[in-house]
This record gives structure tokens, sequence and C-alpha cells, in this order.
């Protein structure tokens, strides 16, 4: 194997350091999960029988069809709130739209509601264990993104002389900001599943997403293996909250397939100086025209098709919102196909179409309230400035040295 330029010796100081915050974020973290797991597996004790209050039912939070085996309808008095799971059938016969809730306390002051008086024991410990993991949702956000930053710190240690002092710092300050709003923005539950595993998948997308961006930027076809766990990871997401199928779909059938041509194409096409960088090349006009002809017909088509569908989810109430967010999906995904072949064409282009699919993706997290999504196309949008620069550099350097497209 030939030797690779251009790496930097990393400074022996920076290198203790580095280790050093590797250790305190898995020692922070582990700490985070024993206090939170101590306070959800807790005893809640005896209780005491504070007295009745009306709650009101909150529409807005309910969206079930028949296809949903378990209906949670919540009613509210100010902060407080009760969560009551009907069946569907029981759900469709539900007319009252407040109800009386008996409130009891723990010895540590700790509120549980219930819609009939003495409780089950196992009544009050699933209770108690659901309030808690409310609770302790920023406490759990936390250790998960100590845990994924510890992870892109000993990528940065161990691989220290594959990536300059600039890539270094851009990969955690974009990780950074992603912990930091893993905790200030929580995610609620939807469709049965926790918003702290909820979370635990935006962060290890982000995590994985900003690793294969910066893969792509140096011109690695490495990045290809990482860009698998991207999809499996954004398939979990799709199927968790029960949106985002025009996606889902691309992903499944066009992404997972193309990452494994494009790594056997890439490596066909490696630089003959250095092994690590591929030859890459730009897009003709007229070539460019076609492709957005294509997109706008797959958008229109597709977001038709999707618009017309009858998905139940409680992640996304409102029919007009939903209905911005089909037709955003159909034009993301269109324009994530011509971005897949511009990738596995190793043509500049590519990184115009990040462009792209990252404003759309970002209003689609916007209207969907997933803020730590941002995070990522802030690092989308970084990156693709600084790939673009690289990859154009390198075209204008190796006019005769790009080779076929396959």
């Amino acid at each position: 194997m030939k030797k690779i330029k251009n790496y930097i010796e990393p400074n022996k100081t920076v290198r203790i350091i580095e280790k050093v915050l590797l250790v305190l974020l898995l020692l922070v973290s582990a700490a985070s999960y024993v206090i939170g797991s101590s306070k959800v597996s807790g005893d809640p004790g005896e209780l005491s029988f504070t007295g009745t209050t009306e709650m009101v039912r909150d529409f807005e939070a309910e969206d079930y069809d028949e296809d949903s085996t378990v209906c949670d309808v919540i009613y509210r008095d100010g902060e407080e709130k009760m969560v009551i799971s009907y069946s569907y059938e029981d759900y469709e016969e539900l007319e009252a739209e407040s109800i009386t809730a008996y409130r009891y306390e723990t010895k540590d002051g700790t509120g549980l509601y219930f819609d009939h008086a003495d409780p089950s024991s196992e009544d009050v410990l699933k209770t108690y264990r659901s309030v808690m993991a409310e609770k302790m949702m920023p406490v759990f956000n936390l250790a998960n993104a100590l845990i994924i930053l510890a992870v892109s710190l000993f990528i940065i240690y161990f691989f220290s002389k594959f990536f300059s002092l600039y890539e270094k710092c851009w990969f955690m300050t974009i990780m950074v900001l992603a912990t930091v709003f893993a905790v200030i923005f929580p995610e609620e539950s939807a469709n049965g599943v926790n918003g702290i595993w909820i979370m635990l998948l935006y962060l290890l997308d982000t995590f994985l997403n900003i690793l294969c961006e910066l893969l792509i930027s140096k011109q690695s076809r490495y990045n290809f293996l990482v860009s698998v766990l991207v999809e499996l990871t954004e398939i979990a997401i799709s199927l968790v909250l029960m949106y985002r199928f025009a996606t889902m779909a691309v992903t499944l059938f066009f992404w997972l397939p193309i990452d494994i041509l494009s790594f056997v194409n890439w490596t066909k096409h490696k630089d003959d100086k250095e092994d690590e960088l591929t030859m890459v090349r730009r897009l003709k006009g007229y070539q460019e025209v076609l492709v957005i002809l294509a997109i706008v017909v797959w958008t229109a088509g597709v977001g038709y098709f999707l618009s017309g569908l009858d998905i139940a989810t409680d992640f996304i109430q409102n029919r007009t919102l939903e209905l911005w967010i089909i037709y955003l999906d159909a034009c993301a995904s269109a324009v994530g196909i011509a971005n897949g072949l511009f990738i596995f064409f190793r043509l500049r282009e590519q990184w115009i179409a990040w462009y792209i699919c990252a404003f759309l993706e970002a209003i689609m997290n916007i209207l969907a309230g997933q803020y730590v999504l941002l995070i990522l196309k802030l690092g989308y949008f970084t990156n693709t400035t600084y790939g673009y620069i690289k990859w154009s550099r390198y075209i204008k350097t190796h006019k005769e040295e790009t080779g076929t497209l396959f």
C-alpha cells in the first residue's frame, strides 16, 4: 500500500487531553444511567390520598383509528396529567371531555393520578415508573448523548492522523451541540415508544450521518460502510414514528443497494498517488437539466400517491401539516436518489444535492418539532461547503486523471 501523505502528527498534550475527556464522558454517562435507573425502578412506598381533581381531556394529542391497538388518552389539570390506555373499541365509546382523577402522593412528594380510588399495587408501580421515567428523561438523554459523544471522541482519538484539525473541531462541535439539544429539547413518546429511545435514535442518526459526510468530503470509500448503518437507523426512525414513508422506501430499496455498489465502484477508482482518495468528476450542463425535471415529476407523483394513504400515527396530528411533510418528503426522496447516483458516479454535483436535501429536511424537522436533528442539518450545510471546495480543488488539479464513470 502506498504511503498516505499530508497527515498531521497529533500533539502529545492533545492526546492526553482526549484520553482524559473520554474517561470523564464515560464516567458521567454511567453515573447518569445509574441515577436514572435507580429512580425509575425505585419503590414508591406507601401512598397517601390527597383528594380528587377534575381533569380535562387533551383531544389534540389523539389521532387513532381501527388499526390502533392501544389508545392513550391524556387528561390534564394545568401542569399535572393522567394517561389512561384504552382498547380501540373502548376508545370509540369514550365521550366524556373530563374525568375525576384521584390523586395519591408518595413519601418523596411525587403525585400519582388514577381514574379510580384504592389503586392496586400493580397500578401504582406502573404509574410511578411512567411518571419517574418522564421526570428522568433529561438524565437518560444526557447519558445517551454522552455515550454517543464518547464514541465520537474515540474515533477522533483512534484515527487522529487521518483527520485534520479543522475536521476534528467540526466533528466534535456538531456532536457537542447535539448533546446540548438532546437535554434542552427532549422528545415526547410516540406510538407507544418512550421519548428516551426516540432521542437515542436521533443522536445515533446525527453521529453516523456526520461521520459519513466527513468521510465523503475526504473522498474516502469507507463512507459507504458507515452509510449502511445510517440507512438502518433512519428506517428504524420512520417505523417508530410512522411517518416519512417515501424516504423510508427510497432508503430500503435504493440507498442500501447503492451504498454497496458505490463502495465497489469507488474502490476501482482509487487515486494513483494516495490509496485513501477516490478520483472524482463533475456533471455536464444538459445532464443537470434532466435531473431537475426528473425530481419535479417524482415529487408530484409520489406526493400525490402518499397523500391518499390513511396511515395512523400520533406523531403528527394536523392534516395540513402532514400534507406539507408528505410533499417535502417526496421531494427530499427524489433529490436523495439523484444524490445517490451522483455519489455512485463520483460527481461533484452530489454536494449541491446535499444542500437541497439539508434544506428540505430542516423544514420538516422544524414542522415536526425535531429540534435536535437541526444540529445534523447544520453539520450538513457546513461540511457540504467544505466538501464542495475540496472536490473542486481535486478536479481542477486532476483534469486528466478522473477516469471513466464505471
